[in-house]
């Protein structure tokens, strides 16, 4: 079993939560969105993420909105609808319960 398939799911399996978080601050566009999560050492590209905003807007999670922008072409910026506020808080619940159970498992004692 190689160590890199398994840090790669792993990844995967925060990345949702993730990009909501970064949506639940500010609407952003793709370009911001990436920069965050690589800031935060977590490096996700283009290829990944598109499916993944498109899934979570066909969930009713997301919307988006196209601006113009100064250089280039209109940038098209996603945030976060009531519903996935909502569904946020939920992930953001899970989340402090699973990181709890995942450190007292796998702390010393």
């Amino acid at each position: 079993m190689k160590i890199e398939n398994t840090k790669a799911q792993m990844r995967k399996g925060v990345l949702e939560y993730c990009i909501l978080s970064v949506l639940s601050h500010d609407d952003a566009y793709v370009a911001e969105i990436l920069e965050t999560l690589k800031s935060a050492k977590l490096l996700v590209v283009e290829g990944t993420i598109y499916p993944l905003l498109t899934r979570l807007k066909n969930a009713k999670l997301l919307t988006y909105r196209w601006e113009e922008s100064t250089g280039g072409p209109p940038r098209k910026y996603y945030g976060l609808t009531e519903e996935g506020k909502e569904f946020l808080n939920e992930l953001s619940d899970t989340w402090t319960e699973l990181s709890y159970a995942v450190t007292k498992i796998t702390s010393k004692k």
